[in-house]
């Protein structure tokens, strides 16, 4: 719908309700000394970006208004991809919840499962074995790895260095295939649930996780040989998208968005949670808030996630991979083939759930993207009877109005991507 009275108004309706962006008149512009000929062409335009555009890795509308290549104002709009997991798990046994939150950042999905899994057992006040703690430590760096190789292989895309997409990429699959012999499939894992994990570390997960170190190492250095001093990467990303540590704070911009500011906020040395205490990393953080130091950070958290693995390599402690709480834990499948109890406690487990104590909880750990947390409210059934996630890319994509304003089109492309919002926990 436009308003006939301004011909340049925008104003779209939805059964949702409408989004409205109307473009401001620019100055007169000065031209050998006279007016602009026509007042008509001192008007600015206004574009969509997306609802599909390859930049935004997910289903991201941007509205654009634009003088000429500048961006003088952008507001991204949400929406296209909404889910109705918060609701959905409502409905689900908090023993098919896990199933339900791996969905959302389906680029780091054991860390959903992971702050699912802990306010799950805050509220049931259970202890979880050390062994399943450092397990979970372990497998959430490897996933942190390949979330960040995903960007570097997305971002280098997304400005132009095509290369890259086949480089992150090839190492990205590495990770995966570990993934996927550790916990049987590649994504949306399922592993990390209440009381633990799904299952025991295979044999020659040693040798092999260690292998794995070495090949993202010596590929994550060549990304930083081909791009960190390449003149015309560094164009396309130093002193673009700038954004301040206070325009973060006010806005809860969390993850390395924040810390390329060189506000050094990481809930695994801030806040630890697991074993991160007990093993030796540090926290990366730039200088410029520019995309240049969010692809630099990035990469730096791939070498430090390397440093944690092998000491989880080092010091993984023997013992059970899952609390021994009949209430909560199924029995082992080779019990059900033999005894009728563990066949039905199994049944019961997996088709009514265990009850949680009535009451409420927050917990928050460091996802590739920032701080995720999940609020839980139990009314003392076999389902919570609210579940909300503090999903990071939801409050990072307002860093987008900040670095957008003022900049060239092209340069638009290149902030969303150092952004790296992932829509699934988005429109969750």
């Amino acid at each position: 719908m436009t308003d006939a009275t301004h011909p340049h108004a925008l104003e779209s309706r939805t059964d949702e309700g409408a989004q409205e962006l109307k473009p401001r008149r620019k100055r007169e512009v000065v031209v050998t000394g006279g007016l602009w000929p026509e007042d008509d062409l001192g008007d600015t335009m206004i574009i969509n970006m997306g609802p599909q555009h390859p930049s935004t890795h997910g289903v991201l509308r941007l509205m654009m208004e634009l003088d000429s290549e500048e961006v003088l104002r952008v507001k991204p709009v949400i929406g296209y991809l909404h889910t109705g997991m918060e609701k959905t798990g409502e409905e689900l046994t908090y023993v098919q919840g896990g199933t339900n939150v791996t969905r959302m950042d389906y680029a780091a999905p054991l860390s959903n499962e992971l702050v699912y899994s802990m306010a799950v057992e805050r509220l049931l006040d259970l202890d979880v074995p050390p062994r399943a703690t450092w397990i979970r430590m372990m497998l959430v760096e490897l996933n942190r790895m390949s979330s960040h190789l995903l960007f570097q292989a997305t971002n280098g895309m997304d400005i132009g260095a095509v290369s890259m997409m086949l480089y992150g990429w090839r190492e990205r699959e590495e990770v995966l295939r570990y993934l996927e012999f550790v916990t049987g499939l590649r994504m949306n894992h399922n592993f990390i649930r209440p009381g633990g994990v799904a299952a025991d570390l295979p044999d020659g997960w040693q040798e092999r996780v260690l292998e794995l170190c070495d090949t993202v190492d010596r590929g994550a250095r060549e990304y930083e040989e081909l791009l960190s001093d390449n003149p015309i990467w560094r164009e396309r990303t130093v002193g673009i998208g700038l954004i301040t540590t206070e325009e973060c704070l006010a806005r809860s911009i969390t993850g390395p968005i924040l810390r390329s500011t060189g506000f050094a906020w990481d809930l695994r040395k801030a806040q630890p949670y697991l074993a991160y205490d007990e093993v030796d990393f540090d926290v990366v953080y730039g200088v410029n808030g520019d995309v240049f130091d969010r692809y630099r950070l990035r990469l730096s958290e791939i070498f430090e996630s390397i440093k944690i693995v092998k000491q989880c390599v080092e010091k993984m402690p023997k013992g059970d991979f899952r609390a021994q709480d009949k209430k909560v834990t199924p029995p082992p499948r080779a019990r059900i083939d033999e005894s009728m109890e563990a066949l039905i406690h199994h049944f019961k487990l997996f088709t009514e759930g265990f009850k949680v104590p009535a009451g409420e909880t927050y917990v928050a750990i460091e996802s590739p993207r920032g701080e995720i947390g999940c609020y839980m409210v139990s009314d003392g059934s076999g389902k919570p009877v609210r579940m909300h996630i503090r999903g990071p890319s939801f409050y990072n994509l307002q860093s987008i109005e900040v670095m957008g304003t003022g900049s060239l089109v092209a340069d638009a492309v290149a902030i969303v991507s150092s952004v790296d919002p992932i829509m699934g926990e988005v429109d969750r």
